[in-house]
């Protein structure tokens, strides 16, 4: 039996018929006699929860007569409005429709009613229906009996979900702008955001453009090994990542022939160049660590030459290995306001931290290493280990004598346990070792630096720690 609903009444499809998937929405209007020719369209707005229509093709028209998932149909533009019954209809499979569909909201507008100064106030015996499909059985209709003048836009009625039921209103709101009415409500909106994320990624390339002038020009030698980077960030899809990069060095004492051959000079410098592509400022934060913690600025394009030279003048070489200090002072200097070890933390970021943690010996705070690693899985920070000499991480160690040379040396045994702790919200590290930094081509170590990062990227944003 058909329910005939007024404005504002609802009706329950999921409880009055719990079996029906397949229904058909009809809508009809007569024109009164001895007017001017009226093309009257009926439309389909598929809304997400907020409101919005999730993609442009889940707004159904006469130019798009399908809806993105399959599940709703329109049956074209009838330009006559002649006849008694539905002159356009809208088929809908519920049980197609896209889970992210929340609401389904049917309109009638008059094509180009403004202009030819039409309006609803000449339509007359409007209506809108919901029926089986298959069996043709009308289950509830909505005859339009307001009075209106100057409007050229009709929300007719919606299909809506609630407590996982679907349901119908009949609306009957009026609007004056004709279906531009309804576009700036549900489309628009989401045409500006795409527009500022154009906008984004635009400035984001321009101003990779003056960067790479500038380090052209400056640095060209930190230019050429961007590049390289460029190369192991398109392998993971990192192109246009943004994260803040920093160097955690050793200086303890048995790091002196390290930092006077100017490996680590140059080994920051690799670094320097990764910064530039994930950071817009072209710098990297250095952070020292011995007996105690030191945070000692940044490098950049214009002071990076001879930087670890001067630092040690400042900061010297000193006697004993925490990473733990560290490791806490980083996580201090960039979430200082994150809790310790929860998940309640204020809000996730858009930038990660990324942290390039190199040392040539063992700790002596294990324990404390360990506790802040755990604390940090919660935090967007990842840490890359890198240890200087031979282990069984050693990338560099192949083939037979390398086998052997790994089976029997183990000088950074905590570190490989550490790559592996369990009781993490989140893994959030990688190590590897090389018996000299040198020994490796900047290609290969680009590829290494970003083995473990780009899925924890991924599992970050999963997890709400990044947007």
């Amino acid at each position: 039996m058909e329910i005939e609903l007024s404005k504002g009444g609802r009706f329950n499809l999921s409880q009055e018929a719990p079996n029906l998937k397949k229904v058909a929405i009809g809508l009809g209007w007569q024109v009164n006699q001895g007017g001017q020719a009226y093309d009257i369209d009926a439309s389909v707005f598929m809304l997400g929860a907020d409101g919005k229509i999730p993609d442009e093709k889940y707004f159904v028209f006469y130019n798009n007569l399908r809806s993105l998932d399959g599940s709703l149909e329109h049956s074209g533009d009838n330009r006559t409005g002649e006849g008694n019954g539905d002159d356009e209809t809208i088929y809908v499979d519920l049980a197609k429709v896209n889970p992210a569909i929340q609401e389904i909201v049917f309109v009638v507008t008059i094509h180009q009613g403004q202009e030819k100064n039409q309006n609803f106030s000449q339509i007359k015996n409007a209506f809108i229906k919901i029926y089986n499909r298959e069996s043709n059985n009308s289950l509830a209709r909505y005859n339009l009996r307001e009075a209106f003048s100057q409007e050229t836009a009709l929300e007719f009625g919606r299909l809506y979900k609630k407590d996982n039921q679907w349901r119908f209103q009949a609306v009957g709101e009026g609007y004056s702008s004709g279906l531009q009415s309804f576009v700036d409500k549900y489309i628009v909106e989401t045409k500006q955001e795409q527009k500022k994320e154009d906008e984004k990624e635009n400035y984001k390339t321009q101003a990779k453009i003056a960067l790479d002038k500038k380090l052209e020009q400056q640095a060209p030698h930190i230019f050429n090994l961007a590049k390289t980077a460029d190369i192991s960030l398109q392998k993971v899809n990192l192109t246009n990542h943004q994260a803040k990069v920093a160097l955690c060095l050793d200086i303890s004492g048995s790091m002196g022939s390290l930092y006077s051959s100017g490996k680590i000079q140059r080994f920051a410098e690799k670094i320097l160049a990764l910064g530039c592509r994930f950071d817009d400022n072209a710098s990297i934060d250095i952070f020292l660590f011995g007996a105690k913690a030191h945070h000692v600025g940044e490098m950049t394009i214009e002071n990076f030459q001879s930087f670890i030279q001067n630092l040690l003048k400042q900061y010297p070489l000193e006697g004993g290995t925490y990473y733990g200090q560290a490791m806490n002072m980083i996580r201090n200097f960039y979430f200082p306001n994150f809790k310790k070890s929860s998940q309640n933390n204020p809000g996730s970021l858009n930038k990660p931290v990324y942290v390039m943690f190199v040392t040539d010996g063992a700790t002596s705070d294990e324990s404390q290493t360990q506790q802040y690693l755990k604390e940090s899985s919660y935090e967007p920070i990842f840490w890359q280990f890198m240890a200087i000499g031979k282990s069984r991480k050693d990338v560099k160690s192949k083939g037979i004598l390398g086998w052997f040379s790994q089976a029997i040396t183990s000088d950074f045994s905590f570190l490989e346990r550490l790559d592996e702790i369990s009781d993490r919200y989140l893994d959030n590290s990688d190590f590897f070792s090389l018996e000299d930094p040198e020994n490796i081509a900047d290609r290969e170590l680009y590829d290494l630096l970003m083995t473990e990062y780009p899925n924890w990227v991924k599992l970050a944003k999963a997890k709400n720690i990044l947007q």
